[in-house]
């Protein structure tokens, strides 16, 4: 399986790549059939994305999953087998987990900045490559250190870059549609990448999971440049509604987001969601030790890969039903399926219905995947500084995530797992009261498209 990934041009002469896109494209269009023929006719009819843009940030996405594969738990596998001690190895990924946090505000601003988001992501995608041969070539902690910055820094700007680049390809009316594709296909990517890279790892050396990874960002370079430049309107990629008369477009300023009540209402939301979310898995992981350590690596395995292959099937129907419904049913569906997979696993303890409970967090993955970047849309369309809002929603998110840990942790360790997982839950209710007391509906009405579109120019979709 992972041959294929080595070499472009054995992409088209494989079966599996083949037929797999194949499935993916024919699932898809079952589900939006009825939409999407209105949907391409209305493109076409403005001079929407082409069919060679629209693959190729799919196929973007696809690959730069694969690419971010190669880091996290590999990271601590290969320098413990090059004779790392934990404190070294827990200091470069400390550093890494530091930069990814303070450097999303930062990212998000400089996409806003960039004249060219397909220039940005292919830069970022590069400097990974670079990140992934100076862990594979030179483990020593001075290049080991470095790589992990230059690897944190860039992912910084990636996210920002693939919802500038799918907003300024499609258009707001399209968004939630091509956030659930982006998401489908980026879990698809996860799950491949990581049954490839563990094997070349069990196969060969954990070395060759850096290598793999350093193969995988040129098929995604090459992915990125199928987009068409001409089809990327930049400034609706930045959130701005450009004039018609190109004279300008309509922003507003850095400062006016702080004063942005439904966006910071959102960010403490999401605050609250990874609080109670980012540490359940490493929880249950002690857990299920505990009980079997025999087990326990398969069982773990099961549980991270259940989620995925729920949001590779329901992004594209979050997708379409946030448009339907709203953002807020949704929100309430996700944060709910958080709360009671915290309740369930307060009370089970049979390992194996563990993996059935995970798949709530699919469930909550695929809300969240889709409506994080949409509710940003939503909020601060029209301001110019969408990317900028992307991070400081995402700063917020790894403000959450890192106080979870530390407060599961403690919980654990004074009161026992029950009492840490019953705790986390009820941060999670809290963040479902918000949603439903305090957040307001953000889906802009049906009769805004238009004058979005037409603002848009020629490449409104």
């Amino acid at each position: 399986m992972s041959l294929w990934i080595f070499h472009p041009q054995l992409l088209r002469r494989n079966d599996l790549f083949v037929h797999g896109t194949q499935l993916i494209e024919k699932v898809d269009d079952r589900r939006r059939a009825p939409r999407a023929s209105h949907w391409s006719s209305s493109a076409h009819a403005r001079g929407g994305p082409s069919v060679r843009s629209t693959r190729g940030l799919d196929w973007f996405v696809f690959f730069l999953a694969d690419v971010q594969t190669g880091f996290g738990p590999f990271v601590a596998v290969y320098l413990t087998t090059q004779k790392w001690t934990q404190i070294e190895i827990g200091l470069i990924l400390s550093v890494g987990g530091l930069i990814a946090l303070l450097g999303q505000i930062p990212g998000g601003a400089l996409v806003d900045w960039a004249r060219s988001e397909r220039l940005v992501a292919g830069v970022a995608v590069s400097m990974i490559g670079v990140s992934a041969l100076a862990y594979a070539a030179w483990p020593i902690f001075p290049i080991v250190l470095s790589a992990a910055v230059l690897q944190a820094a860039s992912s910084c700007v990636l996210g920002p870059a693939i919802a500038a680049l799918s907003l300024g390809l499609v258009g707001r009316s399209a968004i939630s549609w091509r956030l659930g594709r982006n998401a489908r296909f980026a879990s698809i990517g996860s799950g491949v990448a990581a049954v490839g890279m563990g094997t070349c790892g069990y196969l060969l050396s954990s070395r060759a999971v850096f290598l793999v990874t350093v193969a995988l960002t040129v098929p995604a370079i090459l992915a990125i440049t199928r987009i068409r430049a001409d089809e990327v309107n930049t400034e609706r990629a930045h959130g701005a509604i450009p004039n018609t008369d190109n004279t300008g477009s309509q922003t507003t300023s850095v400062a006016m987001l702080g004063r942005n009540r439904p966006l910071l209402e959102f960010a403490l939301v999401l605050m609250l969601f990874q609080f109670a979310n980012a540490a359940m898995l490493p929880l249950v992981a002690s857990t299920v030790t505990r009980q079997s350590s025999t087990w326990a690596p398969a069982l773990i395995a099961a549980c991270m890969v259940m989620p995925q292959i729920m949001v590779a099937a329901m992004s594209p129907w979050v997708g379409g039903r946030a448009q339907a419904w709203g953002r807020r049913p949704l929100l309430l569906i996700g944060i709910g399926a958080l709360v009671i997979r915290g309740l369930l696993f307060s009370f089970v303890r049979d390992p194996h219905f563990l993996i059935a409970i995970q798949v709530l967090d699919g469930v909550a993955a695929s809300v969240f995947g889709v409506l994080v970047p949409l509710v940003v849309v939503d909020v601060t369309y029209g301001s110019g500084h969408f990317n900028l809002a992307q991070g400081i929603v995402g700063t917020a998110t790894g403000l959450g995530a890192s106080a979870s840990m530390l407060f599961a942790g403690y919980l654990s360790d004074r009161f026992g797992s029950e009492v840490a997982f019953l705790a986390l839950a009820m941060v999670a209710a809290i963040a479902l009261g918000m949603v439903w007391l305090v957040m307001p509906e953000t889906r802009p009405r049906t009769s805004e498209f238009p004058r979005a579109s037409q603002a848009s120019g020629q490449h409104a979709s």
